[in-house]
């Protein structure tokens, strides 16, 4: 799946994450209109914190049946569940304990207490997925890092080169922790559509180049996601390299 690439830019980080909200709520209820059981990728980190807060804040006066969606990461960090390092667990503390979510639709990569090793726990999230995905995610949110990874795919990491997996285990992450479970490229690019949220001048040099005409994979790892749609959400401060 591939389309263009639309980049949407925002006077500064408030005003992004209500823009996003009001889409990502838009999107849920075109979805549900339609018949489907829209399933979302969510990422971590803290312009995510900041999303999930205002969806939760926003759910009551929206028509999304959040009990009809279902969640799913991008990446997780291999350590206990009680974490707060766990991306599920920061979703859950902002998001998805307050707006009545079905519990049986929210997967999580297994935890560092539940399975011996990421790769088991890389594996259990894989087979997940081929059981309980529709084969595409209605939207897939991502981040971006200041090296340009997204997810847990990093510069120059072998998971960047991951074929026929859904999932793999990566160890000796260039950010604590060290060790994580990531989906590959081959299936983030399985998407109606790819959205990219950035905030802070941190980003801005990450943000251009994985915008930029040329460049590669191995430098900057967020160049190689695409859906059928693909957009980039940033504050000014993030877009400031462009």
């Amino acid at each position: 799946m591939s389309g263009d690439v639309e980049v949407r830019r925002h006077d500064d980080a408030d005003l992004l994450v209500g823009d996003v909200a009001s889409a990502l709520l838009d999107r849920l209820e075109a979805a549900q209109a339609r018949g489907e059981v829209p399933q979302v990728g969510l990422t971590g980190g803290t312009i995510a914190d900041a999303l999930h807060r205002e969806l939760a804040r926003r759910a009551a006066d929206s028509s999304v049946d959040w009990s009809r969606v279902v969640f799913w990461w991008g990446d997780e960090r291999f350590v206990e569940a009680a974490s707060p390092d766990r991306n599920a667990r920061q979703a859950r503390e902002a998001l998805l304990d307050h707006v009545g979510v079905d519990p049986a639709h929210v997967h999580e990569v297994p935890a560092s207490d539940e399975v011996a090793t990421a790769e088991e726990a890389a594996e259990a999230y894989s087979s997940a997925i081929r059981e309980h995905g529709a084969g595409f995610f209605e939207v897939l949110l991502l981040g971006v890092g200041p090296d340009g990874h997204c997810a847990s795919l990093f510069p120059g990491h072998p998971a960047l080169h991951a074929t026929d997996a859904i999932a793999v285990a990566v160890h000796d992450s260039p950010k604590p922790p060290p060790d994580r479970v990531t989906l590959t490229f081959e299936a983030m690019e399985r998407c109606r559509a790819v959205w990219f949220i950035a905030s802070g001048e941190g980003k801005a040099e990450a943000v251009a180049r994985a915008l930029a005409d040329e460049g590669s994979l191995e430098e900057t790892p967020a160049r190689g996601v695409r859906g059928d749609e693909t957009v980039w959400w940033l504050d000014e401060d993030a877009a400031s390299a462009l």
